[in-house]
């Protein structure tokens, strides 16, 4: 049956497949629900989606003062949500319950639509989509990187182990701390993408964290799911 996820969705994980093999190599057992590493490194930023189109539309980040449609992943504000702040460029994220502190690139795409992702060089690093909404801006943020390179894991090794009720911290360019909480990581089959999760517009500022994950297939060179980390905004400072 013919791939009909979004050509950006698909290629997103191809381009970070091909790194994978050495994992299987190695004779790495892979958890099933290990995060797909470090989401291409803030590809290019797939624009919002809405559940009944396939057709991207651009990110709601220039009018803080429209009032989004929320997402399916929300259902709305949450209780505990912060206002949303003004649009500002990401530098680092961090996830202290996984000892994570990572520098972030905002990438976009090249001529063909292909994500931009970091080097295999900067393994620690991990990429905003800047084609969605800076994080702790009203919408859907998405940031992405690799779980592993050639030489090792990545930024996003550890992805998977987040729990519900952790905290992500974004730092950004204009001195701000935005803190998002954690509803949820889950795994879903490549094949069936949740684009209308991931990039559907939000009435609340969230945050998506994209990877690959489940099992490594060494004939295709490729995880067999994208590993997904939901947030809300809870604080700013």
């Amino acid at each position: 049956m013919p791939d009909r996820r979004p050509r950006r969705v698909r290629r997103v994980c191809e381009a970070l497949s091909g790194a994978l093999l050495f994992v299987a190599l190695a004779g790495a057992a892979r958890n099933a629900f290990l995060v797909p590493g470090p989401a291409p490194s803030i590809p290019a930023r797939p624009a919002p989606r809405t559940p009944s189109s396939d057709v991207a539309t651009p990110a709601p980040t220039s009018n803080p003062t429209s009032t989004p449609t929320p997402a399916p992943s929300s259902g709305g504000r949450p209780a505990d949500a912060h206002a949303p702040l003004p649009p500002s460029t990401p530098l680092r994220v961090g996830i202290a319950s996984i000892k994570l502190d990572a520098a972030l690139l905002a990438l976009g795409s090249d001529p063909k639509g292909s994500p931009e992702l970091p080097p295999y060089t900067m393994p620690e690093t991990a990429a905003w989509l800047r084609d969605t909404p800076a994080p702790g801006a009203v919408g859907a943020a998405v940031l992405a990187g690799h779980v592993d390179t050639p030489t090792g894991p990545a930024v996003f090794w550890k992805l998977s182990a987040v729990p519900a009720g952790s905290t992500v911290d974004i730092t950004r360019i204009d001195g701000s701390t935005a803190t998002f909480t954690v509803d949820r990581v889950k795994a879903f089959p490549r094949s069936t993408f949740p684009a209308d999760l991931v990039y559907a517009p939000t009435a609340a500022a969230e945050l998506r964290i994209v990877t690959c994950g489940g099992a490594y297939d060494r004939a295709h060179h490729e995880y067999s799911d994208n590993v997904i980390l939901f947030a809300h905004l809870t604080g700013a400072h």
